[in-house]
């Protein structure tokens, strides 16, 4: 028994087997299909072979499809309709800016950076459904790797020759005193100035957990920590109330809020932010319209 397979059967004998069956003549075959008549006969001699069967009789200089050939003819044009079809839908596809774009971002950012370049994107391209999931870094990279986000928002550099990275920005850490503290009124400070201080950070799993120890490792400082949570906003409301001091990054500073900020005058005392996206991984047009986006604006 003959095998089929798409190794064997290959489309454009189907293309041929058509063009001959609608003109009837080999020659006019070969010359629709721009190809020789030698090589369109002989691509159609193995389509016969593989199927084991005839499809045309020979009758001089005209061709007449088999019985066989008639059955076979309308499901090669299936397949060949089938295959447009696809074609035009990766087409129509690459070309939209229809579809979704599902986005990973950190909690120390989300809430700072996020809501207004969702909105101007949604204004430039509302056909676009956006979605948003809030996730610490190494939930987020994970998420990556499984194809359930296609890009995150993170602070870098981050581990992973897997990943590709676009920084967006960088910006400078500062200490969030108390209004009444003795050096809220200074321009600048060394966190060596804080060494008596109490401590409220990040809980451990947030990457500014680390970005704040590495800046008080660098000024040689072991901070006595009293406090911990996973927001800004409640470590804020606690120095704002006298119960210690903070490290923030520029992002997170709340001008109501009863704190005073003061910019640490170590130049690493920096945070780069920037989107991450799983290399090799085909983007969308809508998904290279909104890193586009977020590149432009941030």
């Amino acid at each position: 028994m003959p095998q089929t397979g798409p190794d064997l059967m290959e489309l454009h004998q189907l293309r041929y087997f058509c063009a001959v069956a609608e003109t009837g003549s080999f020659s006019r075959a070969a010359e629709q299909s721009h190809v020789s008549q030698p090589s369109l006969s002989q691509q159609i001699m193995k389509l016969e072979d593989e199927l084991g069967a005839r499809l045309f009789d020979r009758l001089g200089r005209s061709v007449r499809l088999t019985e066989l050939g008639q059955t076979f003819l309308p499901r090669a044009r299936a397949v060949l309709r089938e295959l447009e079809a696809a074609r035009g839908d990766v087409t129509e596809q690459k070309d939209s800016f229809g579809g979704s774009v599902t986005i990973g971002v950190i909690p120390t950012v989300a809430p700072y950076l996020l809501p207004q370049h969702l909105m101007a994107f949604s204004r430039k391209f509302p056909q676009v459904r956006l979605t948003v999931v809030e996730d610490i870094t190494p939930m987020l990279l994970d998420q990556l790797r499984a194809g359930k986000i296609d890009l995150a928002i993170l602070a870098l550099p981050i581990r992973g020759h897997e990943f590709e990275t676009f920084p967006l920005l960088n910006e400078p850490l500062f200490a969030a005193l108390p209004a009444g503290h003795k050096l809220a009124k200074h321009r600048s400070l060394s966190l060596k100035d804080l060494r008596a201080e109490p401590f409220l950070l990040l809980r451990d799993g947030h990457c500014f957990r680390d970005t704040a120890v590495a800046a008080c490792d660098r000024a040689r400082l072991h901070p006595q920590i009293i406090f911990e949570s996973g927001q800004f906003s409640s470590l804020l409301s606690m120095v704002g109330a006298g119960m210690g001091v903070s490290i923030v990054p520029e992002m997170a500073i709340e001008k109501k809020s009863r704190c005073r900020y003061v910019r640490i005058d170590d130049p690493s005392s920096t945070r780069t932010i920037g989107v991450v996206v799983l290399r090799g991984r085909s983007l969308t047009r809508a998904h290279r319209a909104f890193l586009a986006h977020l590149r432009e604006s941030a």
